[in-house]
């Protein structure tokens, strides 16, 4: 069994701002069902160009939907632009941190807000794709999406990378690559640093 902070107990047992909003500004759909895990996010921005309201829908756990309700709590008052700076890790630790084994659903939520805002800037016209190879082929996750988790996170295991976007978690047969990957990753650091940060 998972230890969670009262927060995330909190906003699990009492979601703010479930559903969905009416004709939304913006709207953001990620995760699906098949991997258990799907969020959608609406929201709407005021005429000074502020998220006045935010709204979700999720399926997913109790990390999910705390996540999903935090998101929409961190994000009432920002401009876009300032949202657009939220991390997985601002998610995580506005409750007080999550197990790791839950950490895939602060960057889902990080996903869906991404998603929405995009698809605000464009004005609908472009759908939300994560970019890159897909490397886990059981959850969809690509390259770009393992190496933004790796960097942002400083993550040093294929362990990590599963509990932060599920990668690996399925079959496992891109745990090789994943590995690979975060020898890479961490080669650049050091290379660029001269030192493990």
């Amino acid at each position: 069994m998972w230890e969670y902070t009262e927060k995330v107990k909190d906003h699990f047992f009492n979601p703010r701002n479930v559903g969905e909003i009416e004709n939304p500004d913006g709207i953001g759909e990620v995760g699906s069902l098949a991997c258990g895990d799907a969020l959608k996010l609406t929201f709407k921005v005021d005429e000074e160009g502020k998220i006045k309201y935010a709204k979700f829908k999720t399926f997913g756990c109790a990390s999910a939907i705390a996540t999903s309700s935090v998101l929409t709590e961190i994000i009432k008052g920002m401009t876009v632009d300032e949202a657009a700076k939220v991390t997985n890790r601002d998610i995580a630790d506005y409750l007080g941190g999550l197990p790791e084994q839950k950490m895939h659903c602060s960057v889902m939520g990080r996903e869906a807000l991404e998603a929405a805002i995009e698809n605000y800037r464009t004005g609908g016209i472009k759908k939300y794709e994560l970019e890159g190879k897909v490397v886990c082929t059981c959850f969809g996750v690509t390259e770009n999406e393992i190496e933004r988790v790796v960097r942002e996170n400083n993550l040093t295991t294929v362990e990590e990378v599963t509990n932060y976007c599920k990668a690996g978690g399925g079959c496992g047969s891109c745990k090789g690559q994943i590995e690979k990957m975060i020898e890479e990753i961490q080669e650049d650091k050091v290379n660029y640093y001269g030192f493990h940060p």
